[in-house]
């Protein structure tokens, strides 16, 4: 082979080499790119995920609330009832002794 056909085949070997680098640094450039597009399509839809599990978990603790809620309300009623009626005959228990008291001050 003569000098100028293995020169021209290394330029040839050079230029085929610089556009199989120039491809993959494209290539390269390409993939980080949807990649970061990806990351960010998944973090947005972490953060949807994850507001909408939130919003489940405050809907259930609202609900567990409002049920301990009620039950503190419904035993407080009964409680309170049985309060009310202690204190009625304790009234009554009162009247009768004030009564009693008055008769036998009177009497005496």
């Amino acid at each position: 082979m003569a000098k100028n056909e293995i020169l021209s085949e290394i330029k040839k070997a050079e230029e085929n080499a610089r556009n199989i680098v120039d491809d993959a640094a494209k290539n390269k450039s390409e993939r980080i790119t949807d990649a970061r597009a990806e990351a960010r399509e998944i973090v947005k839809q972490a953060e949807i995920d994850a507001h909408e599990s939130a919003k489940r978990s405050l809907k259930s603790a609202e609900a567990t609330i409002k049920e301990e809620k009620l039950k503190i309300i419904d035993d407080s009623e009964g409680d309170a009832k049985a309060i009310v009626e202690k204190a009625q005959a304790n009234v009554d228990r009162a009247g009768d002794h004030l009564i009693s008291e008055f008769e036998r001050a009177i009497h005496a």
